[in-house]
């Protein structure tokens, strides 16, 4: 079973919206199998990508960070004393390349100011501390924060995007009004508090929104999760 007991996950649900939730997890962990979310060489790598994702695809995102790479910049010191144009032209494949480098800097500057360039020292306050640090710095939202967090810091919180929203409103679990923060309610408080489960969650949930739960002309009569 590859790392997850079915029989321990269903068990450890918390009433019958975790029961459901559970059953959907299986399900797709069944169809689609593990994801090895998030990739990055580094916690530090993965904080980079989760913003330079915002609003574009992980291929354009993966040619930014090989653009820092190749010039040896993907260190939070290097990328805190680099000028803001030289940055936004090395990650120009990631689109928004101005926005996404002031935010990278934002970013990197309470890093190297407040943490000593240490994401141990940023993580070490727990997950509701060190969230509420993240969404106090301007151009980190909610799915940007909680993808810190849980990739690159390893603790329990469940990241939500379009996807996850999209999914679950199509399969009447939600409104299509639910707010983020009611919706990622939703797991932590149905689910087992479990990083490993949270990370690979998400992660099925985005290959489901792509290859299936599309924008426009879902398949949804071979969905992995038809009739739930």
């Amino acid at each position: 079973m590859n790392g997850f007991n079915y029989n321990n996950l269903i068990k450890n649900a918390k009433g019958p919206e975790g029961e459901l939730l559970i059953k959907i997890f299986i399900k797709l962990y069944k169809h689609f199998g593990p994801q090895h979310w998030w990739p990055g060489d580094s916690p530090f790598e993965v904080c980079v990508g989760a913003i330079l994702t915002q609003n574009t695809s992980w291929k354009n995102v993966a040619k930014a960070i090989h653009n820092l790479k190749q010039n040896n910049s993907l260190s939070p010191e290097t990328l805190h004393n680099m000028a803001p144009e030289l940055l936004a032209d090395m990650i120009r494949p990631a689109g928004y390349f101005n926005i996404k480098a002031q935010r990278l800097k934002n970013f990197i500057s309470v890093l190297v100011e407040e943490f000593d360039s240490d994401l141990d020292r940023l993580f070490q306050a727990g997950l509701d501390q060190t969230r509420e640090r993240l969404l106090a710095i301007k151009g980190i939202g909610p799915e940007t924060a909680d993808s810190i967090i849980l990739y690159a810091g390893g603790l329990p919180t469940f990241v939500i995007d379009a996807y996850t929203k999209r999914i679950l409103s199509r399969h009447n679990i939600i409104e299509n009004n639910t707010t983020y923060d009611e919706l990622r309610r939703l797991f932590m408080d149905s689910l087992p508090n479990d990083t490993a489960l949270f990370n690979e969650y998400h992660a099925l949930l985005v290959v489901l929104g792509k290859d299936f739960c599309r924008k426009t002309n879902p398949l949804c009569k071979t969905c992995p999760i038809s009739g739930m």
